[in-house]
């Protein structure tokens, strides 16, 4: 059974198939700035006498302007969400929305802060020893988030992507700013590549440390994936290999052209000769222990039909060999 990864998976997609939830929660933020603003316009009022002090009067006419700020950039980044999800496609608009998220915590920070310190210069201290202070008691969870930019800036991986990462392996399902949610494929109890059910997050961190494989390449969706049989040290190899390699044509069909020359375009762009790449399936032979040649074919296939096509191609191999017996 061939297993598909699903390229348009988000934790967003609650929000657009409940878009009622959104507008009530747009909505309602909306309602809130209108809230703050007449309070703040309200307190503007010197002779207001209801609150008693004046000092009490400063203060929460404070609250109030950094109440406006808070949900105006609430209420902006809602519609920009809204508007992402609607002009791109998933998984293309995951990144965009995590950047969008990211900003408007920054701009709430830094609006409730200047409403609290008039004085940009205490708050450009207030701010420098705290994050002084973050930077040694949240170390970890920093380099994470540097690694977070790294996964935006440079795209070793994305949601939907398969990836190995040290003995991880698995589908992208989210990614945080902290952490990696992969759907893990094989594991402890499964040899082929397919889901074992549970989930893996590893921190952002990771990437930074160590390789990242990536089976998704956008330039070229295929892998080199083989079939191997043994075969008696006494057959006729050269039957073998044309059976082998007949079947593997078949199967793949057109497709098998297409990937080929699709590689060597990508090939191409590097150093690498991309006359050495094979135009059809081919088959390499190796001796094997006890009297037994190890015969094996190789060709490219799409990530999501590899295990499909690899136990076609096992039975109906295994199936013309055994019609040419005597």
């Amino acid at each position: 059974m061939d297993i598909t990864v699903r390229k348009n998976y988000s934790p967003h997609d609650k929000i657009t198939k409940k878009g009622i939830r959104n507008y009530f929660r747009v909505g309602s933020y909306a309602l809130l700035f209108f809230v703050f603003l007449l309070t703040y316009f309200f307190l503007q009022d010197e002779n207001l006498r209801i609150l008693g002090s004046l000092t009490y009067k400063v203060v929460v006419r404070k609250i109030a302007l950094g109440g406006v700020f808070t949900f105006l950039i609430l209420v902006l980044k809602n519609l920009a969400e809204r508007l992402i999800v609607k002009k791109s496609k998933a998984p293309a608009y995951y990144n965009p929305l995590r950047v969008l998220r990211l900003a408007s915590i920054l701009l709430i920070s830094v609006s409730i802060v200047s409403t609290f310190f008039v004085n940009w210069y205490a708050a450009a201290v207030s701010l420098g020893v705290i994050s002084l202070i973050l930077s040694f008691s949240l170390q970890t969870p920093l380099t994470s988030l540097i690694g977070w930019v790294y996964i935006l800036m440079r795209s070793p991986y994305r949601v939907g992507d398969r990836i190995k990462i040290n003995s991880l392996k698995g589908d992208v399902v989210e990614v945080n700013y902290l952490d990696t949610t992969l759907w893990e494929l094989g594991g402890d109890y499964l040899s082929n590549d397919v889901p074992s059910g549970k989930l893996i997050r590893f921190p952002n961190s990771l990437v930074l440390q160590s390789a990242v494989f990536n089976y998704s390449w956008e330039k070229f969706p295929y892998l080199w994936n083989e079939v191997s049989i043994f075969v008696p040290y006494n057959s006729d190899l050269e039957n073998v290999e044309k059976v082998m390699k007949a079947i593997t044509a078949k199967e793949l069909g057109t497709e098998l052209n297409k990937s080929i020359k699709h590689f060597k375009e990508v090939v191409k762009e590097t150093s690498v000769d991309e006359e050495s790449i094979h135009e059809e399936p081919f088959v390499s032979f190796n001796i094997h222990e006890e009297l037994w040649i190890q015969a094996t074919v190789i060709y490219p296939v799409e990530l999501n039909r590899s295990i499909g096509i690899r136990n076609r191609l096992i039975k109906n191999i295994l199936a013309e060999l055994q019609k040419a017996k005597p």
